[in-house]
Protein backbone atom coordinates (compact mmCIF):
# COMPACT_ATOMS: atom_id res chain seq x y z
CA UNK A 1 0.00 0.00 0.00
CA UNK A 2 0.90 3.40 -0.85
CA UNK A 3 0.69 6.58 0.89
CA UNK A 4 0.79 10.37 -0.05
CA UNK A 5 2.56 12.51 2.53
CA UNK A 6 2.38 16.61 2.89
CA UNK A 7 5.81 18.15 4.40
CA UNK A 8 6.29 21.86 4.85
CA UNK A 9 9.56 22.57 2.39
CA UNK A 10 12.41 22.89 4.86
CA UNK A 11 11.22 19.16 6.43
CA UNK A 12 11.85 18.08 3.07
CA UNK A 13 15.17 19.90 2.67
CA UNK A 14 16.62 18.19 5.54
CA UNK A 15 15.46 14.70 4.97
CA UNK A 16 17.35 15.18 1.81
CA UNK A 17 20.88 16.28 3.62
CA UNK A 18 20.34 12.91 5.88
CA UNK A 19 18.97 10.45 2.51
CA UNK A 20 21.66 8.37 1.48
CA UNK A 21 22.58 7.87 -1.98
CA UNK A 22 20.33 5.31 -3.85
CA UNK A 23 18.17 5.39 -0.96
CA UNK A 24 14.47 5.74 -1.24
CA UNK A 25 11.95 8.31 0.96
CA UNK A 26 10.85 5.08 2.81
CA UNK A 27 13.79 3.03 3.46
CA UNK A 28 14.90 6.54 4.80
CA UNK A 29 12.01 6.28 7.50
CA UNK A 30 12.19 3.03 7.72
CA UNK A 31 15.87 3.51 9.11
CA UNK A 32 15.24 7.04 10.97
CA UNK A 33 12.64 4.68 12.74
CA UNK A 34 15.02 2.46 14.24
CA UNK A 35 17.29 4.93 15.28
CA UNK A 36 14.51 6.66 17.25
CA UNK A 37 12.90 3.66 19.00
CA UNK A 38 15.90 2.61 21.05
CA UNK A 39 16.05 6.27 23.06
CA UNK A 40 12.00 6.14 22.87
CA UNK A 41 12.27 2.54 25.18
CA UNK A 42 15.19 4.29 27.09
CA UNK A 43 13.00 6.90 28.21
CA UNK A 44 9.88 5.12 28.86
CA UNK A 45 12.48 3.20 31.75
CA UNK A 46 13.78 6.70 32.81
CA UNK A 47 13.27 6.85 36.62
CA UNK A 48 12.79 3.01 36.67
CA UNK A 49 16.47 2.25 37.20
CA UNK A 50 19.68 3.59 39.04
CA UNK A 51 22.72 3.60 37.16
CA UNK A 52 26.30 3.37 38.63
CA UNK A 53 27.65 6.18 36.15
CA UNK A 54 25.07 8.49 34.92
CA UNK A 55 26.78 10.84 34.42
CA UNK A 56 29.34 9.18 31.94
CA UNK A 57 26.56 7.35 30.12
CA UNK A 58 24.50 10.18 28.78
CA UNK A 59 27.63 12.14 28.16
CA UNK A 60 28.49 8.78 25.52
CA UNK A 61 24.42 9.14 24.46
CA UNK A 62 24.64 12.83 23.67
CA UNK A 63 28.27 12.25 21.92
CA UNK A 64 26.77 9.69 19.96
CA UNK A 65 23.24 12.03 19.61
CA UNK A 66 24.86 14.71 17.94
CA UNK A 67 27.18 12.70 15.23
CA UNK A 68 23.52 11.90 14.53
CA UNK A 69 22.46 15.70 13.34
Amino acid sequence: MVKTITIRTSVYEDLIKVKKKGESFSELFERLLVEVRPIEALARLKGSMEFKNKKKMLSEIYEKRSGWR
